[in-house]
């Protein structure tokens, strides 16, 4: 999921007492309010093809572009504006996620091959496959020292390579094989999900050594993952049997507090201008909008339905929109089912199904 930081304003401090007020006139208004304060679904656009796999989304706003990672097909980009597909990125099949470089006008996809594919962000073109690893799943920019991150499950490492020269500088071994969402800080560190350890990392990215990992629990398998550079806050979405979206203190690994969400979660993402985190579950078809009213206080906004299987996401601030993907699967009793995901998870999807789902406010 994306991971790029922005600039926010700092937070305005209020006194107890205003805050107080402040807090009962939202809640009056927040039971007050009606549908049109709600996303719902402003398009769903199919896209023509073959039976599809995905994974993560990157938002590039300049542009409109969502960049979706197809698997097999490699990288689609898709023009948010004219729903139209404008591009496939050349020789990035198996890719699962694009990681976006605007500074240098490049774009890197994450090859479940253990490669990534570099491209001009401007024209789209290809400059070259680059190999680091034998297996990939997903990554982040950590800008402080202009780095790529990659995630390397079945191998249980991390990769780290110089985004400008495309060299690799290093491998640092995990104990876990199922990393997953990561994001920077802002400061040389990044935060990475380990799902199969119920914990959170922080990686230095300058001296390539994990320097703290903290229990989510009773947060269990963490997925999706974003961070709030202004108050140093990790939000992690789990797939426990009672999923959460749990808040970390990022200075002390301390639990903050827990918000029920649906089944499935695979994103999670941080408005930072707005205070509000998203949280996409593809069991339960659902999506969650959390207001964050202080460091320590959060509370639902919203839960409205999406589409089966929309586990990952990507948040358009200009707009306000948010644009999740889906197909229509089955479960065919003669293939594997992963059970270890559900019961019926579906193991295969139906050709010229897959779909980008745009939700909006009225």
């Amino acid at each position: 999921m994306p991971t790029c930081i922005h600039p926010v304003p700092s937070r305005q401090r209020y006194p107890k007492a205003l805050a107080a007020t402040l807090l009962g006139g939202l809640l009056t208004l927040s039971s007050a309010g009606h549908a049109g304060d709600f996303y719902r679904l402003g398009s769903a656009q199919v896209l023509p093809g073959k039976a599809p796999a995905w994974d993560y989304l990157t938002y590039e706003p300049d542009r409109s572009y969502l960049f979706i990672g197809r698997r097999h097909d490699g990288v689609t980009v898709f023009d948010v504006a004219s729903h139209k597909v404008v591009a496939t990125i050349g020789n990035s099949e198996g890719a699962n996620k694009a990681i976006l470089v605007p500074s240098l006008d490049r774009g890197f996809t994450v090859n479940g091959d253990g490669s990534t594919t570099e491209f001009e962000l401007g024209s789209l073109r290809t400059i070259r496959r680059i190999r680091f690893g034998n297996d990939a799943d997903a990554g982040s920019f950590e800008p402080v020292t202009g780095q790529l991150m990659f995630t390397m499950g079945d191998s249980g490492a991390v990769a780290f390579m110089d985004a400008a020269s495309g060299k690799v500088t290093a491998t640092l071994p995990m104990h876990s094989h199922h990393v997953e969402a990561s994001a920077p800080d802002g400061r040389g560190s990044l935060f990475a999900a380990e799902r199969d350890r119920n914990s959170v990392v922080r990686i230095d990215a300058r001296t390539h050594r994990i320097t703290a990992r903290w229990s989510t629990l009773p947060c269990q398998q963490p997925t999706g993952l974003d961070y709030d550079t202004v108050d140093h806050r990790i939000f992690v979405g789990c797939r426990s049997d009672k999923p959460l979206l749990a808040v970390l203190d990022a200075d002390t690994g301390a639990w903050v507090t827990g918000l029920a969400i649906g089944r499935g979660n695979d994103g999670v993402v941080l408005d930072p201008a707005t205070h509000r985190i998203y949280a996409s579950n593809g069991l339960d078809a659902d999506l969650m909008v959390i207001d964050q009213l202080g460091p320590d206080r959060y509370r639902l906004e919203q839960a409205i339905t999406t589409r089966p299987m929309a586990r990952t996401l990507a948040f358009d601030a200009r707009r306000d929109r948010i644009y999740l993907v889906t197909a229509e699967g089955g479960v065919d009793p003669a293939r594997k089912v992963n059970t270890a995901v559900a019961p019926f998870y579906p193991n295969f999807y139906f050709d010229n199904s897959f779909t980008v789902l745009t939700f909006q406010r009225n």
